[in-house]
C-alpha cells in the first residue's frame, strides 16, 4: 500500500502534469524507495538528497541513464512538495545530472521495412489488418500505444490525427501506401471483425471485433519480424520513420512536430544515426580506404 502523500503525488502527475501510465509508476516506485529509506523529504538539502543517489547507484548498480530518472522522480516529487507548500525550496535542482552515454535507437533500412511487411500475408482479415497495421505505424511514425488508442474517427484518408504523450494530438500525413492499406482494411474486413459491434469506435480491431491491445501488435510483429529474419521491435518502425525522413532531406523541426517531441533534442539523435550510416558508408566506400 503506497503512503497518503505517494498517492497525492500520483494525482497530481496524473491530473496535472498529465504524464503517461508508465511515467508515472516510474516516478511513484521511485518515490516511494526514497520515502522507506527513511529520509526525511521536509528537511532533507541537496547533500543529503545526493548521497542518497549515490547509495542508490552502488546498491541497485545504476546506470547514468536510470540516475537521470532518478533525479527527474525526485526533482518532479519535491516540486509537488514545493507547490503543496510543505517546502520552501527544490533541494534536487543543486545535484548535478550523470552524463549519460548516447545511446543510438535501432533503425531498420528501407528495405528491410519493406521486407518485414512483405512477409505479412494479407490473405485474410486478420493478415489484411496487420499490413494495414503496420503500413500506418511505420508511414505515420507512431508509438504502439497510439495505434491502439486511435478510432475510425481518427483517419482521414490523407491525414492521422494521433493523440500523443501528455494528451498532446498531432495531425500527421498518410502516405500513399499506407492509405491504400488501410482503404481495404476498413472495407474489406473490418465491418466482418466488429461483427455486430457496429458501435465499436476503434481504428484496429481483434478477431472478437475489439480493440486491439499493445500486447496483441507486439505479438503479431514479433512473429513477422522473426520470419523476415529481423531483430528488431515495433519502436523500430518509429525510429526508422525519423531516420528515412531526415536522410531524405527533411528538416529537424518538421521531424520533431511528425513524432510528436516536445523538445527537439529528443528529434537530434536520429542525426546521430544518419552521421553513422555516412561513415560507415566512407569507411567502406572511399578510395583512401583502398591505400
Amino acid at each position: 500500500m503506497l503512503p497518503p502523500i505517494v498517492e497525492e503525488y500520483e494525482q497530481y502527475l496524473r491530473l496535472e502534469r498529465r504524464l503517461s501510465r508508465s511515467t508515472i509508476t516510474i516516478y511513484s516506485g521511485e518515490v516511494t524507495l526514497f520515502i522507506d529509506s527513511g529520509l526525511d523529504a521536509d528537511t532533507i538539502d541537496s547533500d543529503g538528497v545526493q548521497r542518497y543517489i549515490v547509495e542508490q547507484t552502488t546498491g541497485r548498480d545504476l546506470s547514468g541513464r536510470s540516475v537521470a530518472k532518478v533525479l527527474s522522480a525526485l526533482r518532479s516529487f519535491f516540486t509537488y512538495l514545493q507547490q503543496s507548500g510543505f517546502r520552501d525550496d527544490n533541494p534536487v535542482t543543486l545535484v548535478p545530472r550523470p552524463k549519460e552515454e548516447l545511446t543510438l535507437p535501432s533503425v531498420a533500412s528501407i528495405e528491410e521495412v519493406e521486407r518485414l511487411l512483405q512477409t505479412i500475408d494479407d490473405d485474410g482479415d486478420l493478415g489484411l489488418r496487420d499490413r494495414a497495421l503496420f503500413e500506418l505505424i511505420y508511414s505515420c511514425g507512431l508509438r504502439i500505444s497510439e495505434v491502439c488508442d486511435l478510432d475510425v474517427a481518427h483517419y482521414h484518408k490523407d491525414t492521422l490525427l494521433v493523440l500523443g504523450k501528455r494528451n498532446k494530438m498531432r495531425q500527421v500525413p498518410v502516405g500513399d501506401v499506407a492509405r491504400l492499406w488501410v482503404d481495404a482494411y476498413l472495407g474489406e474486413c473490418r465491418p466482418s471483425l466488429v461483427g455486430p459491434r457496429r458501435s465499436e469506435r476503434a481504428l484496429f480491431v481483434g478477431r472478437r471485433g475489439k480493440r486491439l491491445t499493445r500486447q496483441a501488435v507486439h505479438k503479431r510483429f514479433v512473429a513477422y519480424a522473426e520470419e523476415a529474419g529481423l531483430s528488431i521491435t515495433v519502436h523500430t518502425l518509429r525510429h526508422s520513420y525519423a531516420t528515412h525522413l531526415l536522410a531524405g532531406g527533411a528538416d529537424l523541426r518538421s521531424v520533431q512536430e511528425l513524432l510528436g517531441h516536445s523538445d527537439i533534442q529528443t528529434t537530434q539523435i536520429y542525426t546521430h544515426v544518419d552521421t553513422s550510416d555516412l561513415q560507415e558508408a566512407y569507411r567502406r566506400f572511399h578510395p583512401s580506404e583502398d591505400l
